[in-house]
């Protein structure tokens, strides 16, 4: 099977509930940042806007699950909105009343699901659409650690395609275009190692094509192993490349690595994805946990512009009515923006460890080169043919540098004579004809 490139041309860019709000987000939550995007991001972009984990889950609290909560499910062992915290999903109707106020925006709506069958279903004695009780499709074997709503769906047995069948037809009824399905890229503790959701994968992907709707499939969480990457860019749009991506250095610095790791496997409708951008207020409805990103101006510049020049998705995590004015200018830096989406021949071509230099062509033919400073102090680059020997050729007939963050052009004599980059930088630039 070959995923159809109908899905995501582009990096999919939007918005997920996790980072600020947890599992505890609401309707109103959601409504109240779609309208942000809708106002202040849809124009560079941004379209999704994608609730995250336990929407079906009454009493949930922002990042503590309860064990075995009572969970929202229908008469075919199907998860359901918690009308508590969605109320225009009563009477049945599910999210399909928020996607239809999403889509009105020209914004497009997206869940996040674990995988597998609920334990309340295999337990109660729930039936499947097709009539097969949950528990003879269920993994008992096969659970998750940090989340124990789910026992795994075995793919091999009679109802479990039917199963994954129903669920997606429930969600395209909704009006779902983007899945983030969680417990699945990578699989710590389920019995079959690390890569156990594989036939979980393969009948969600047959379930989303059988459906006929586009809905982007995001699998999720890291490390996704290098060797499934075929696997992976066949079933998936996105597939997540490491744990959860928090708001430090070191998670940032590391990041480097993994991208360098998987950029050749980066292609229209398929994307290594190093995670949501943790900018912004975050952590909303925890008291003790709320705050204000920890990445310094800088450090969120580095991140803005390696995720973009590695063609990385770009999915917001903040509370945007409460992030700072400057947070937002950088997520609408519409070079950066179209460098993500339009830019092609990625790569990273430098690296001694203090110094990385990532390189591509924009959609004008221009040659972008991002040079990062991933060290403690200032570093200076006063021959860049040590670095980049082909220079030269680069910027024949090429006399000016336009500074994607600072929005300023330079000389390119001037500037090849000596590039100071300040600790956690960047300078990423576009060499073009003066004008």
């Amino acid at each position: 099977m070959i995923l159809k490139d109908a899905f995501a041309k582009t990096p999919p860019m939007g918005w997920n509930s996790w980072d600020c709000y947890g599992s505890a987000v609401t309707e109103n939550d959601l409504i109240k940042n779609a309208e942000f995007v809708r106002d202040n991001l849809k124009d560079c972009g941004y379209q999704y806007i994608v609730c995250d984990i336990q929407w079906y889950q009454p009493t949930a609290e922002g990042k503590n699950y309860k064990s075995f909560a009572k969970l929202c499910m229908d008469e075919y062992s199907r998860l359901i909105p918690a009308e508590n915290r969605f109320p225009s999903s009563s009477g049945g109707k599910g999210f399909k009343p928020i996607a239809d106020r999403i889509h009105d925006m020209g914004l497009k709506f997206g869940i996040h699901i674990m995988r597998g069958i609920p334990r309340q279903a295999v337990h109660s004695g729930a039936v499947t659409k097709s009539g097969i009780k949950a528990k003879d499709i269920a993994s008992f074997d096969s659970t998750c650690d940090w989340n124990n709503d789910m026992y795994g769906v075995d793919a091999g047995k009679k109802g479990a395609q039917e199963y994954y069948d129903s669920l997606i037809e429930l969600y395209a009824s909704w009006g779902v275009d983007f899945l983030k399905v969680d417990d699945i890229a990578y699989t710590e503790y389920a019995s079959g190692g690390e890569f156990s959701g594989k036939g979980e994968i393969e009948i969600i992907r047959k379930a989303i094509d059988k459906s006929g709707r586009s809905i982007v499939l995001s699998l999720s969480p890291g490390p996704s192993r290098l060797e499934d990457a075929f696997f992976l860019e066949t079933n998936a749009n996105m597939w997540r490349l490491t744990g959860d991506f928090w708001d430090k250095w070191d998670k940032l610095k590391e990041m480097f690595t993994v991208l360098e790791r998987w950029y050749t496997h980066s292609k229209p409708g398929r994307y290594p994805d190093p995670d949501m951008i943790p900018f912004g207020m975050l952590n909303v409805n925890d008291k003790n946990e709320k705050r204000e990103s920890r990445f310094t101006k800088e450090e969120k510049e580095t991140l803005f512009s390696l995720w973009c020049i590695s063609k990385s998705p770009l999915i917001i995590g903040a509370d945007l009515p409460q992030t700072d004015s400057d947070t937002i200018k950088l997520l609408t830096n519409k070079n950066l923006i179209s460098i993500d989406q339009h830019s092609e021949d990625n790569m990273p071509v430098y690296d001694d460890g203090s110094a990385v230099v990532w390189t591509c062509v924009d959609k004008n033919g221009n040659r972008v080169l991002a040079f990062f400073n991933i060290s403690d102090g200032e570093i200076v680059i006063d021959d860049i043919t040590k670095i980049l020997p082909n220079i030269n050729e680069i910027t024949k007939n090429k006399t000016t540098a336009v500074d994607l963050l600072k929005y300023t052009k330079i000389e390119t004599e001037m500037l090849w004579k000596k590039i100071k980059i300040a600790p956690h930088s960047t300078k990423i630039l576009t060499i073009c004809e003066q004008k």
